[in-house]
């Protein structure tokens, strides 16, 4: 017995890129501002310092106060633990979610 395969084309719905255009804009926001706060932390080890010390103490507020001090314009959360750095720097597009840049850096061996 053979087996007949009937092909039918699949209907697709046009794309519009304009969210999606906007939304890799968006990424080159927070890209520039991971950018900014990575060479803050790699540059000064005081700084890195006063991060380290902050997230240690649970010190939620002296840890986004410090992370905004670098001139950065995107909205980033920072979520910590005894080995590492979380960071997620977000950003919306007309009021709407478009993209979340996430960075992890590990501060004990």
């Amino acid at each position: 017995m053979q087996n007949t395969y009937n092909y039918f084309p699949r209907q697709y719905s046009s794309v519009d890129p304009t969210f999606f255009t906007k939304s890799a804009s968006e990424m080159q926001t927070l890209m520039s501002d991971a950018s900014i706060i990575l060479g803050r932390l790699s540059q000064s080890k005081q700084f890195a310092s006063q991060v380290m010390t902050a997230a240690q103490q649970s010190d939620q507020a002296k840890v986004n106060a410090l992370l905004k001090s670098t001139g950065i314009q995107s909205i980033v959360q920072a979520e910590y633990n005894p080995d590492r750095l979380l960071l997620k720097l977000s950003s919306a597009v007309n009021e709407v979610d478009c993209c979340i840049l996430t960075i992890s850096l590990r501060w004990r061996n």
